[in-house]
């Protein structure tokens, strides 16, 4: 099935349900992830409507936020759920590409430590906590997105398909859908525009592909420190976010055939 949900303006959108897991199968329909909404057309906008979201993760910093403004559509009444944390301090993002090497290496290097603090940034931990709740409420459908939809994204669709049930190899599969040639095609140029324009370096195009893109081992990392310091996915949604069996429990009733 093609999971990729063409938008003109929102880039990487997407299905992430329907896999099987365990004895049943994720809903259709009710589980999305995204890029950042900023440059949605009017026609996006009426596409992202017709969808029912009752839910809206923005995964960003605020500075993401102030710098690339959410479009909603008419009558938009989706709980926004977003924090404040990290409004002071630097961006390490930022940081990286004003301060290295912008080649391919060096972006697989930042990345790879990345994921390592990823999942305990309390940031992260807040926002994953508050979506996993709402879920559970089963009130629609619910769309998690950051800024290129795909690292913070990646790590909390990672997690929703294990409470699920999904297997291993589905999950990898769909968080690698990020590497969609016609996305680096459509994106790559205005992707290393701003880099220069940040910079006054313009990388490569093996850089830019692997800024874009994800890895295996990237996920891969997250996991293994998280296994490292709670001895696996379920006593870190446990422990570190805050999630009773219970709880767990709900979400998988409203996600789950």
């Amino acid at each position: 099935m093609t999971r990729h949900i063409p938008l003109q303006g929102v880039e990487n959108f997407r299905d992430f349900g329907d896999y099987a897991a365990g004895e049943g199968r994720l809903k259709k329909g009710v589980l999305f992830r995204a890029a950042h909404q900023a440059e949605a057309t009017d026609a996006d906008l009426e596409a992202l409507a017709a969808l029912g979201i009752v839910t809206l993760v923005d995964l960003r910093r605020p500075n993401e936020r102030e710098r690339s403004h959410s479009r909603r559509w008419t009558g938009f009444a989706a709980q926004v759920i977003d924090n404040e944390m990290g409004a002071t301090g630097p961006d390490p993002w930022l940081e990286f590409i004003g301060s290295a090497e912008l080649t391919e290496a060096s972006v697989h290097t930042y990345m790879d430590e990345y994921y390592r603090r990823l999942p305990f940034k309390e940031r992260h931990i807040d926002l994953f906590r508050r979506f996993f709740l709402a879920l559970a409420e089963a009130k629609g459908p619910a769309l998690i997105h950051c800024a290129a939809g795909k690292d913070r994204t990646g790590v909390l669709a990672a997690l929703t398909h294990h409470i699920a049930g999904v297997g291993d190899d589905d999950v990898i599969d769909d968080y690698l859908l990020t590497n969609d040639p016609g996305r680096f095609d459509r994106r790559g140029h205005v992707f290393m525009d701003h880099i220069q324009e940040a910079t006054g370096r313009r990388p490569s195009e093996a850089a830019m592909r692997a800024a874009m893109g994800v890895e295996a081992r990237y996920l891969a990392a997250a996991f293994e420190v998280i296994k490292d310091q709670h001895g696996g996915l379920d006593g870190y949604l446990e422990r570190a976010v805050g999630l009773d069996a219970a709880t767990r429990e709900k979400v998988r009733a409203h996600i789950l055939l």
